[in-house]
């Protein structure tokens, strides 16, 4: 049999002429070549893989987080009963957001904190006034002791109150969110865009997600109801410590719920200032359960009761600084009739009404600072608004360059604290 039997044409003998990357030269470039294809092909197969993994791991978190937010759907649809009545937005993007403290016990985490009787009440409301340019947020407690008028509201009963003239705290113990929303309208003729409500464990975890708050106190504490003993001085305080130390009366300060209102504004101030300072909007690990904890307690009107959401919200919240987060109490003085409850203190009360439905700077100093407000919250009038400045030709501008909102009137100054003060200080 001839030897070029089988053998390719061209190529004698059989034998395959060898070229570029063949045979005894297979060890060069060309494996070389193949082996970082192969290498590049499994790498990239290995990230492909982990993206999956954990856009898939990214989405059950979402969907966790998302899930743990109670939409209101009750009190949307009883605020949309009396849509009518309800006041409207002077302008467009300002936002005007209650926040309300619950003191329910239902569920096996509140429960601890006493019995469960069917009811709850606003232990803690806070109107939160954004304006639209997002440069500052404003905070203003409403007393529960304050004398109101409280509307004809659905009980969870199903049967229906009726109007009385009574403290605000009988509002949504009687009607819950809705009923709080249309008597906190009724008061002041500012529409609520959104309403926000935690129970006490929700409030103890979100203390906790971020290691703690720090306070100081001016004396040690012991106080067996509220479940607090502490050492005077800079403490840090974790949740069960802060809830104590929030809701306490009698052995801190003067008893009164002046006091203790000044010092939940105190607190929530650090609180805010603790988020921002230890940079937990920006790290995951930190992130992750302090939004787990806000959004397991959080029962929200129906826009607000997803991620996406709250997220439109927040985000425009990180860049204001902490010296414009300010926290006041509505203006009041002693009800007429009873010294034990509040009433609206004027003119200075529907001073800061019309500033906030109109989306006009609000500036707050502490009591004893030089323009800052009587005791009872009322306004003293100085140059300018915090929040404006002076252009060119000496007219009053707002800090990004507009004009204030047509009032040439002196702008009063509140009493009040911001996030960046000390609590120490």
């Amino acid at each position: 049999m001839s030897d070029t039997a089988g053998a390719p044409s061209g190529q004698p003998g059989g034998r395959r002429a060898l070229g570029p990357g063949t045979g005894a030269s297979a060890s060069g470039p060309g494996r070389a070549r193949r082996r970082r294809r192969r290498w590049a092909l499994g790498t990239g197969l290995t990230v492909t893989a982990a993206l999956v993994v954990a856009a898939g791991v990214g989405w059950v978190v979402y969907l966790k987080l998302d899930g743990n937010i109670t939409p209101d759907e009750a009190a949307a649809a009883e605020l949309a009963r009396f849509e009518e009545e309800r006041p409207t937005a002077l302008v467009k993007d300002a936002l005007n957001i209650l926040l309300i403290g619950s003191d329910s016990r239902s569920g096996a985490e509140n429960r601890r904190y006493g019995r469960d009787v069917g009811t709850e009440r606003s232990d803690t409301v806070i109107l939160l006034h954004l304006p639209a340019g997002r440069r500052s947020a404003t905070a203003v407690s409403v007393p529960r002791d304050l004398m109101v008028d409280v509307p004809g509201c659905l009980h969870r009963d199903g049967s229906r109150t009726e109007p009385e003239f009574a403290a605000f705290n009988t509002a949504f113990e009687r009607g819950g969110s809705a009923c709080a929303i249309r008597t906190v309208e009724k008061l002041t003729d500012i529409r609520v865009d959104h309403h926000v409500v935690v129970d006490f464990h929700g409030f103890t975890k979100m203390v906790d997600a971020v290691d703690g708050v720090e306070v100081c106190l001016r004396e040690p504490v012991d106080d067996e109801a509220a479940g607090l003993r502490l050492p005077a001085g800079r403490v840090t305080l974790d949740g069960e410590q802060a809830l104590g130390y929030v809701r306490a009366r009698k052995s801190l300060g003067d008893g009164s719920d002046t006091e203790r209102m000044e010092r939940q504004q105190r607190f929530l101030g650090a609180l805010v200032s603790k988020v921002r300072s230890n940079g937990v909007l920006l790290n995951p690990v930190k992130l992750y359960p302090l939004l787990d904890a806000a959004t397991s307690s959080l029962t929200t009107d129906p826009e607000l009761a997803n991620l996406r959401g709250l997220y439109e919200l927040v985000r425009g919240l990180r860049n204001i600084p902490t010296e414009r987060v300010q926290f006041l109490t509505v203006p009041r003085e002693p009800y007429v009739r009873d010294a034990n409850r509040d009433q609206l203190a004027e003119p200075a009360a529907e001073k800061l009404f019309d500033r906030l439905r109109r989306d006009a700077p609000v500036t707050v100093a502490q009591s004893g600072e030089r323009g800052s407000a009587t005791e009872s919250g009322g306004g003293t009038p100085h140059a300018k608004a915090d929040g404006e400045g002076t252009d060119s030709n000496g007219k009053t501008t707002e800090k990004d360059g507009s004009e204030p909102s047509g009032d040439t009137s002196p702008t009063p100054t509140f009493s009040g604290n911001t996030a960046a003060e000390d609590t120490c200080g």
